[in-house]
C-alpha cells in the first residue's frame, strides 16, 4: 500500500474510530504530512522496493509503507532538529510516528512495528504559569466593576471566569456547554472532554451565582454566546481571559488554561486529593495531574525562601 494512502486512512482511524478532537487530529495529520514530505525529499521506496523519484509527488505518492524503517523515521526526526524545531515539537512528531507504525503493524500492513524503539527527546520540564489568590481577587474585583459600570457582556465575562476558576475545565468544553448541561441547584454541570467522554464537574457558589445573573434573561441553546447571538468561540474566550491576566503582574501564559492550571494548584494547596482533581480536570492518566503536585511544592520552596531566617 502506498504511504499515502495508509496515512490518510490512519487519520481518518483516529478521528471516527479513536473520537480524538479536531484538534488533536489536526496535530497528527500536521506530523503526517510532514512525515509525508520528508518521504519524497528522500526518495523512499515504492512499492517494488525500489527507489522512489522525489521530484514525482509532493505527498508521499511514490512511497511504500512496507519502506518504511526505524532508520527513516530518526532521520526525520533529525532533519527537524536541524531545522530548529522545539523539543516538544519533536516528540510530539515522535510519538505520532509510533501511533502510525502501531496502526500499520496491527492493520498487518507490516509484519513488524518499525517505530516500536523510536524514542522522544526529554522535553525541557516548565511548570505551567499560576495566578495567586490575591490576583485572582483583583480579576474578579476587576470584572465587578465593569459590572457596576454597565459594559456590555460584563456580566456573561464574570460567569465565564467564575466557571473556568470554580471548575478547571478547558477552554473548549467551556464553549461546548449548553444551558441544559447545568444544574444551579446541586452546583454541578455535565461537561465533553476529550474522545467525547463526559464526566460531571461541581462548581461553587460564586460560580452559581455569576451563571444565575448570566441566565436572568432565560435564554436556551448553547450557555455562552458572542455578540451576535452565536455559541461562543475558544479565540473570543482567550481574549477575555489574555485581557485580564495582562494587566497582572508577572509574565507567561496568558490564556484560559492558566486558570485550569491555577484551579488545579489551588485545590491541591487547599488539601485536596489527587485523585479527585485527577478526575475533576478529565485527565486520563495520573502523570498528567501531577505536574500540579511539583508546582505547589516550588511555591512552598518560594514561600519557605522568602519567609525563613535561615532560608
Amino acid at each position: 500500500m502506498q504511504l499515502q494512502r495508509a496515512v490518510d486512512d490512519f487519520i481518518v482511524y483516529l478521528a471516527a474510530e479513536r473520537a480524538y478532537s479536531p484538534h488533536t487530529v489536526k496535530a497528527y495529520r500536521t506530523d503526517c504530512l510532514s512525515l509525508l514530505s520528508y518521504a519524497d525529499e528522500v526518495g523512499l521506496g515504492g512499492a517494488d522496493g525500489a527507489s522512489g523519484d522525489a521530484s514525482t509527488t509532493g505527498s508521499g505518492g511514490s512511497s511504500s509503507v512496507q519502506s518504511l524503517s526505524l532508520e527513516f523515521l530518526r532521520d526525520w526526526l533529525w532533519q527537524g532538529s536541524r531545522q530548529g524545531l522545539s523539543k516538544t515539537t519533536l516528540a510530539r512528531r515522535s510519538a505520532t510516528a509510533r501511533s502510525l507504525t502501531a496502526w500499520v503493524k496491527r492493520q498487518g500492513l507490516m509484519p513488524t512495528d518499525v517505530g516500536t524503539r523510536l524514542k522522544s527527546p526529554k522535553t525541557d520540564t516548565s511548570l505551567p504559569r499560576v495566578v495567586t489568590e490575591p490576583q485572582m481577587r483583583e480579576i474578579f474585583a476587576s470584572l465587578e466593576r465593569r459590572v457596576i459600570a454597565d459594559e456590555p457582556q460584563s456580566v456573561r465575562d464574570v460567569a465565564i471566569v467564575e466557571v473556568l476558576y470554580a471548575s478547571g475545565i478547558r477552554v473548549s468544553e467551556l464553549v461546548g456547554l449548553d444551558v441544559s448541561d447545568l444544574d444551579l441547584g446541586r452546583q454541578t454541570m455535565r461537561v465533553t472532554g476529550k474522545g467525547s467522554k463526559e464526566r460531571v464537574v461541581p462548581f461553587g457558589a460564586p460560580a452559581a451565582d455569576a451563571l444565575a445573573a448570566y441566565l436572568a434573561d432565560g435564554h436556551i441553546g448553547a450557555l455562552f454566546l458572542g455578540a451576535r447571538g452565536a455559541r461562543l468561540s475558544t479565540r473570543a474566550v482567550y481574549r477575555i481571559v489574555a485581557t485580564l491576566l495582562g494587566s497582572l503582574d508577572g509574565s507567561g501564559q496568558a490564556g484560559p488554561h492558566v486558570l485550569r492550571h491555577t484551579a488545579a494548584t489551588h485545590l491541591l494547596d487547599g488539601g485536596a486529593d489527587l485523585r479527585i482533581v485527577q478526575e475533576l480536570l478529565g485527565h486520563a492518566s495520573m502523570g498528567t495531574t501531577q505536574i500540579y503536585t511539583h508546582v505547589s511544592v516550588e511555591r512552598l520552596r518560594s514561600s519557605y525562601a522568602q519567609a525563613h531566617p535561615r532560608a
